[in-house]
């Protein structure tokens, strides 16, 4: 069953969750599968005591990294530098699409192979490259049946999570028909892998992102379970590794607890299949492994959150998408109705410093606060929080107390009508006679209450106000017992 594809447009955000909820069979898979992945998470932390001191230890890491953000970029560059690795900076999507770009022509690279990389995601790296006439192929079998499908990720761990197994076996039927025709899992996962396996041996340029980076050794680490990832980065003979500022970790020791937390959180696993680790081209007598290796570092907003206090514990995120499997809002109106790269309750804390708050409006507010995000994250992210101050940054012109630069899009949230509101508010509230009189109004004139209150009505039963007044009714009992 083919379902259609929500726009990618956080402004959309509320029309793609109204689409979303209306496909009663795309809901029930849904839910099915953030189920599954919940039980399987919460197998793996059975003993919460150990749960906590662990994701005390995962959370002072991050934060500990973060706070020397500025130092262990600096380290790191200078170790991958003297293991051979070239690094740029790229403070947007622009420019990092433009290095890409200036590789692939210095190599003559028509192709690419890409293992799963959101960030890669984030520049719409895929698109960019077509532009100029480069295919960047996807490996990872998820994102490689999405690509076919011309569809987007819903989960930054499982992004073809929406897709059902006769979908698969559409898409396949529809661009690889010398294949036969099965809805058989094992089957297709086959077709996958034959169809792929050219495209690694005939790509120049293999491209992948990183799930933390070591300042101490210069290394880049990878996890995952299917190997396209491990292919990408040593059969071509060059590899571009692509990431945010944030990634970075001081010591390689440091690994060990946040791939303890990150595979388990992610997909239940106590191990994935395979971890990589990276700390330079092939070198001389050995038989693989690119003799070209670049590292993207990515800024797109991630400053704005590191400056602010505030918001800094929004860079802590490991990816593990947890915080999505257990979202209720998440859960039932899936991932492309966000319109974003990263949706759920970590994609409507970081989406609004890669884009701002202008386009991004909506997303604070797509969380029913039941904090049930903050409860599982690995590394203590503060989301509920996190969201609030958001939320607060929207309807607010000037930066709140606490915060000492303006976000990007601050304010765009309040409408003209929620200011008059609250300044009507404020006056009424302001003098007892014009609050009395509106009170003795509106309990008199209440058979006309409209039964549509704006976005209120959507959920909620609407606002009528009472016969008469608290104060009303007090009187008159206090009159009655003289």
């Amino acid at each position: 069953m083919s379902h259609p594809h929500p726009v990618a447009d956080p402004l959309a955000f509320k029309a793609n969750a109204k689409q979303t909820l209306a496909d009663a069979a795309l809901r029930q898979s849904f839910r099915g599968a953030m189920d599954y992945l919940t039980d399987k998470r919460a197998a793996q932390f059975p003993d919460r005591p150990a749960f906590e001191r662990l994701r005390a230890l995962g959370e002072n890491i991050r934060k500990h990294a973060l706070a020397r953000l500025p130092e262990l970029l600096e380290q790191l560059e200078t170790r991958l530098a003297a293991n051979g690795v070239i690094v740029h900076w790229a403070e947007d999507p622009a420019q990092a699409n433009q290095i890409f770009l200036h590789i692939a022509r210095r190599h003559d690279a028509r192709r690419m192979v890409k293992g799963k990389s959101m960030v890669s995601e984030e520049i719409e790296l895929n698109h960019r490259m077509a532009e100029h006439d480069i295919a960047c192929v996807e490996t990872d079998m998820g994102e490689y049946i999405l690509q076919l499908d011309g569809d987007r990720p819903s989960h930054i761990i499982m992004p073809a999570i929406h897709k059902t197994k006769a979908d698969v076996s559409r898409i396949f039927a529809e661009h690889l028909p010398h294949e036969p025709y099965t809805e058989d899992v094992s089957e297709l996962i086959a077709i996958g892998r034959r169809a792929l396996r050219d495209e690694f041996r005939n790509a120049k340029i293999g491209v992948s992102g990183v799930n933390f980076l070591v300042a101490q050794t210069g290394s880049l680490v990878l996890v995952e379970n299917e190997g396209n990832g491990r292919l990408a980065t040593s059969v071509p003979d060059v590899h571009i590794a692509i990431t945010g500022i944030e990634k970075v970790i001081e010591r390689l020791e440091h690994v060990a607890p946040l791939f303890t937390l990150l595979t388990r959180s992610a997909t239940g696993q106590a191990v994935t299949t395979y971890l990589n680790i990276i700390s330079g081209p092939r070198r001389p007598g050995e038989k693989d492994g690119p003799k070209e290796v670049h590292l993207i570092l990515l800024d797109n907003g991630r400053a704005q959150a590191y400056r602010e206090a505030n918001f800094r514990a929004t860079l802590q995120c490991i990816r593990c998408g947890a915080c999505m499997n257990h979202c209720p809002v998440y859960a039932r109106v899936g991932g492309l109705s966000y319109g974003t790269t990263y949706p759920g309750p970590i994609g409507s804390i970081i989406s609004p410093h890669l884009m701002n708050l202008a386009t991004t409006r909506d997303l604070p507010t797509a969380s029913s606060l039941c904090g049930a995000c903050g409860e599982v994250c690995p590394v203590g992210i503060p989301i509920p929080n996190l969201l609030m101050r958001l939320r607060e940054a929207g309807r607010h012109a000037e930066p709140p107390a606490g915060q000492q630069q303006r976000l990007k899009g601050q304010g765009t949230a309040r409408s003209g009508p929620e200011v008059l509101a609250w300044k009507a508010w404020r006056v009424l509230y302001s003098h007892a006679v014009l609050y009395r009189a509106f009170a003795w109004m509106a309990s008199r004139l209440r058979a006309f209450t409209p039964r549509r209150q704006a976005g209120w009505t959507h959920s909620r039963s609407p606002l009528r106000p009472a016969r008469r007044s608290l104060r009303e009714q007090w009187s008159k009992r206090a009159a009655v017992r003289r």
